[in-house]
């Protein structure tokens, strides 16, 4: 089946304007929107780029969407129409996923679920309007771990649509790479680390460089949207400041207040996961503030902020408070439960992911289920969900490491642990510690198939995905149609 059919056959199933909207052209969209909307238009290209890593050799072989550099930050705003023209130049098929975004189901991104892979040289269209302001990111889900290894991974960032008074926007996308001496890339993941905490790279960066130092006025309002990207490592950060606080957390803004994290008591940043920081820039020209991560042997600054130019004089108090995200609050009093055991795989199958290639192996599971692929067929669903009731997820891990678990397309409120007391606060991705039990709740109003996966181990393939007509949690199927059966 060919893209273009998949997406017209999506549009008559749905038969909602959302996905509607995704068969028309850039032109169609905005003539279709009205011309009151503005519409922010991206030509995005996946190509090879050539990038130097301080204290290493260029290296040849990086994944980008540009050709010396690492992916731009996008910028789109709440409310408005986005249009991203994704073209892949790889010899090897890919897609994009927009991690966080509660958009149509057709344009998450997601291989042989929501669309077909992306072929050398074809282009694909995304089109959507993000509900909610905040921080997010963008990353391939085909051939996923080599793509986002060699550094596919940016930022997007969706404006509210009030002025909060900041002068300066600063954008921190983390992520390791695994470099040997001669600046090549060792294997992208090894059986070893898999089976683990996952595979750590040895070249620990921010927006693809070692402790970049970005200059931003004396004494101003900052907001600093700090992103890991990584897909293994979980981030311990502080900043060597007091003056600042936590504004939002995954993209919405902080309705319980996190405590400011210091060189004793960090704040875990895992995989997928985002923390956006409202600080005040030092009053002196040259003084700085460093974000820390504590990581194994001694505590690294990741990147600085230097104050330049005479004091502004700026007040934190100055700033407008976040308006919260238009999610709707689950009804605790009718949610019915489904209870998700993250653990070892019982057996050593080796998943059918299509030509979005395969790690040959598979140490994970869900519900003692291991990730079937996704090209598998006959694979059915983990939960049925109806459209806008509300549901608890209750989240185990029954393995010896933590794992991040994110939600695709909707998002959720964390409820209970019985580890620790966990905050309240609207979220795609809850960290699970090890021996931990955590209990979520959501509303189901967003239509789709949608896909769960473990960011920490893309390596093993740990995923399950999403449902149809209504809503839903299954090890991430192929539906019934054509391609389940074709080689694709």
């Amino acid at each position: 089946m060919k893209r273009r059919d998949f997406l017209l056959t999506a549009s008559a199933i749905a038969g909602g304007a959302g996905l509607h909207a995704a068969n028309l052209g850039a032109a169609g969209l905005a003539a279709n929107l009205g011309q009151r909307r503005a519409l922010a238009l991206y030509d995005l290209t996946i190509q090879n780029a050539h990038y130097r890593f301080s204290d290493h050799p260029p290296t040849s072989d990086m994944v980008s969407l540009s050709p010396q550099a690492p992916p731009p930050v996008l910028v789109g705003h709440q409310a408005k129409p986005m249009m991203l023209n994704v073209r892949n130049t790889l010899p090897d098929y890919s897609s994009m996923h927009w991690h966080g975004l509660r958009i149509a189901n057709a344009m998450d991104g997601v291989p042989y679920l929501t669309q077909m892979p992306i072929a050398t040289d074809e282009t694909f269209s995304y089109a959507f309007t993000p509900p909610d302001a905040g921080t997010y990111w963008y990353h391939p889900h085909c051939m996923t771990m080599d793509q986002m290894a060699h550094g596919l991974t940016g930022v997007l960032v969706i404006n509210e649509a009030i002025d909060l008074g900041f002068n300066a926007d600063q954008v921190i996308n983390l992520k390791d790479f695994r470099l040997n001496e001669e600046g090549n890339f060792l294997p992208s993941f090894t059986s070893r680390g898999a089976a683990r905490a996952g595979t750590f790279g040895n070249v620990v960066t921010a927006n693809w460089q070692e402790n970049p130092v970005y200059d931003h006025p004396a004494g101003a309002l900052l907001r600093l949207r700090v992103v890991n990207t990584d897909t293994t490592r979980i981030h311990k950060l502080y900043l060597t400041t007091t003056n600042a606080q936590i504004i939002a957390w995954d993209g919405h803004p902080v309705r319980d207040p996190i405590a400011l994290p210091t060189a004793l008591k960090p704040v875990l940043v895992g995989p997928g996961q985002r923390l956006d920081f409202a600080l005040r820039m030092p009053e002196s020209e040259g003084q700085k503030i460093d974000l820390m991560a504590k990581l194994p042997g001694q505590p690294k600054a990741m990147a600085s902020l230097r104050a330049i130019g005479s004091n502004l004089n700026r007040n934190l108090n100055a700033l407008s408070a976040l308006p919260p995200n238009p999610v709707a609050h689950p009804d605790l009093s009718v949610a019915q439960t489904h209870e998700f055991v993250f653990g070892w795989s019982p057996d050593s199958m080796i998943a059918n992911n299509g030509v979005c290639g395969s790690m040959g192996y598979t140490f994970w599971s869900i519900n003692r289920t291991p990730w079937a692929g996704d090209a598998a067929t006959g694979v059915g669903p983990l939960a049925q969900l109806e459209l806008g009731k509300s549901y608890i997820f209750r989240l185990r891990n029954e393995s010896p490491h933590a794992h991040p678990i994110h939600l695709y397309g909707l998002s959720f409120l964390p409820l209970r642990s019985n580890k620790r007391r966990l905050k309240s606060n609207w979220t795609d991705t809850t960290l699970l510690i090890r021996g931990e039990t955590v209990d979520v709740a959501l509303v189901a109003n967003n239509p789709g198939d949608w896909a769960v996966s473990l960011p920490r181990h893309r390596a093993s393939k740990n995923r399950i995905g999403g449902l149809s007509k209504g809503q839903l949690i299954h090890p991430r199927r192929c539906k019934k149609a054509p391609w389940c059966q074709s080689p694709y």
